[in-house]
């Protein structure tokens, strides 16, 4: 995914577990082998080792993966690329458009790198599927939710009632 900061295209770079929660992302000018391999060294202190890696049909990445001795037996599929082809790692990005639409624009860097790695797992853990669910379960997920997130946060502000 493409995303402009001030006037300039950045790669939006973004790894996604095989139960849809983002594992990470980062934020780079470039596209290439160095770009991809920078991203699963990351990728891989923060997370183990998958299985499967799905990809788009970018030659850096085959060459990236070739680079980290961690991935050499990793599985790697390439989604074929196509005209308004709907699947889930297009979809995946449109929590991360919706965000740069009510900023009006991601505007640096640096501020954009922060928030989104942050914003995906809070956005996540308010995201239930509600057409799954009936009304009276959706509002007790919901409530016990925001619970998990008051008591969270009220321990991030006072460290010292965590004890």
């Amino acid at each position: 995914m493409f995303v402009t900061l001030r006037g300039g295209p950045y790669q939006l770079w973004r790894a996604v577990g095989e139960r849809c929660a983002e594992c990470d992302i980062l934020l780079q000018k470039r596209r290439d082998r160095a770009a991809a391999k920078r991203f699963f060294k990351r990728l891989l202190r923060s997370c183990p080792v998958p299985g499967t890696i799905v990809t788009d049909q970018l030659r850096s990445y085959p060459a990236a993966k070739a680079d980290v001795s961690e991935l050499v037996n990793v599985r790697h599929v390439f989604i074929k690329a196509a005209a308004r082809v709907n699947n889930r790692a297009e979809n995946s990005h449109r929590p991360t458009r919706e965000r740069e639409r009510r900023m009006r624009g991601f505007s640096d860097c640096k501020r954009t790198q922060a928030l989104l790695p942050s914003f995906g797992p809070i956005r996540q853990h308010f995201a239930l599927k509600r057409r799954l669910l009936r009304v009276s379960l959706y509002r007790i997920h919901l409530v016990a939710r925001f619970a998990t997130w008051h008591e969270f946060t009220e321990v991030a502000r006072n460290p010292s009632t965590a004890l």
